[in-house]
């Protein structure tokens, strides 16, 4: 449990951008290195902690704890996971307070918000081919795997979404009891 701690712990040290930019993080850690989880498991993990409230990074750290040691991984991982971001952004208010008018500071926030946007996008791709074609890996991509109707379903729901002013959790609840029924 100590490793879920520390790895948690420097995911969340490095974790700029934090929701959508971790899920890369936890997945190089959690899934591809340690193979503590599979790709579809945590791709329900990103699944569920999109729909509970609070933050997706807290509640993936959360879900992974749960999955891997129950009530005690849950708490183990969360505090590994806020517990860096709490120092950074401290250190990070008190020194952009200071500096806040520098030109090479805003550069730097610049280029921060440039990766964070890589980040989210590759979490993204990450979700849509773990649903469309249960795997996230490119070079093993295959379209005769593709999911046809989970690609109905949220071409359906996108479809829904931008013609509509339904809110999205409602989309998502009805998205779930369709799957349920779908999939089961």
């Amino acid at each position: 449990m100590m490793q879920l701690f520390w790895r948690f712990l420097t995911i969340g040290f490095l974790s700029i951008g934090g929701g959508y930019a971790i899920i890369p993080l936890i997945q190089e850690q959690i899934v591809d290195e340690l193979h503590w989880l599979s790709e579809k498991v945590f791709s329900d993990i990103i699944t569920i902690s999109q729909m509970t409230p609070g933050p997706l990074a807290v509640n993936t750290s959360t879900f992974v704890g749960m999955q891997l040691f129950g009530i005690p991984g849950a708490i183990v991982a969360t505090i590994g996971c806020i517990s860096g971001g709490v120092v950074i952004s401290l250190a990070l208010a008190a020194f952009f307070q200071k500096k806040r008018e520098s030109k090479p500071i805003q550069g730097l926030l610049a280029g921060l918000k440039a990766a964070s946007v890589g980040l989210i996008m590759s979490a993204g791709l990450t979700i849509l081919f773990l649903t469309l074609f249960n795997n996230s890996d490119l070079a093993r991509l295959n379209w005769a795997n593709l999911d046809w109707i989970a690609l109905l379903l949220m071409g359906i729901m996108l479809f829904i979404m931008r013609k509509s002013k339904i809110n999205p959790i409602l989309l998502m609840i009805v998205s779930g009891i369709v799957g349920g029924i779908i999939y089961k």
